[in-house]
């Protein structure tokens, strides 16, 4: 069985971009069009560390590249995403330290969550640079493309297989649910109707989700929530 160090290794790769492009990337992309890019980007996330995770799962969704407002309002989205407004921040930065926009909010999004995964303890690594917005959004396909809270593993699996990813992709993306919370209204059904859960686990959940109310009642996904670790594994 692979160790945790392993997984944690694995999540960060995902996290430099789930979806491969035609074309070569490189860390030194925007060296000679603006090397004020990056530390630009650093700048503006430190600055707000309460988006740290935010970015961090934003950039963990099916295609980072893909930044839309239908991806914003698709139904799968059931709790608010909370990160878009600060690559709207940050880009707006960039493009005034660069003094014209040629650096993609894909690539802002994928260098933002590097630098507030370290910033939450876990390891760093160098991003390439080189990734193109797309030109066009269908919320229809985010909608339908886009796994839902209540699917099951062969579900996720059908799902993620559907995207080019396999069960080790699966693993490995979840392990982004090292950081931050869910409501009660997301896992209710399960600590409560489940067989396949920790006894234990679910009892520590029902002491701030009840069988009814408490809907917006938030839970971490493991004991670190504000730590990229491994303890989700």
């Amino acid at each position: 069985m692979a160790s945790p160090t392993h997984f944690l290794v694995v999540v960060v790769l995902l996290l430099l971009g789930v979806a491969t492009t035609a074309f070569s990337l490189s860390p030194n992309f925007y060296d000679k069009v603006c090397p004020q890019a990056l530390p630009a980007i650093r700048k503006v996330v430190e600055a707000d560390g309460s988006l740290f995770t935010s970015v961090v799962m934003v950039h963990s969704f099916w295609i980072p590249h893909l930044l839309s407002k239908p991806r914003k309002n698709a139904r799968g989205n059931l709790n608010p995403v909370r990160g878009f407004e600060v690559v709207d921040q940050i880009k707006a930065e960039v493009d005034r330290v660069c003094g014209r926009p040629v650096v993609s909010c894909a690539d802002i999004l994928a260098v933002a969550a590097r630098d507030s995964v370290v910033a939450l303890g876990g390891p760093t690594w160098k991003v390439r640079l080189g990734r193109r917005d797309s030109t066009r959004a269908r919320l229809d396909l985010a909608n339908t493309e886009l796994p839902s809270p209540s699917l099951d593993l062969p579900g996720l699996l059908n799902n993620f297989r559907k995207q080019g990813l396999n069960r080790r992709d699966l693993v490995a993306l979840s392990g982004a649910h090292t950081l931050g919370v869910s409501r009660c209204s997301i896992f209710r059904n399960r600590i409560y109707n489940a067989t396949n859960i920790d006894p234990a686990f679910a009892k520590q959940r029902r002491a701030t989700c009840p069988r009814t109310g408490g809907n917006t009642n938030l839970a971490p996904f493991d004991s670190t929530p504000a730590h990229f670790d491994t303890a989700y594994f």
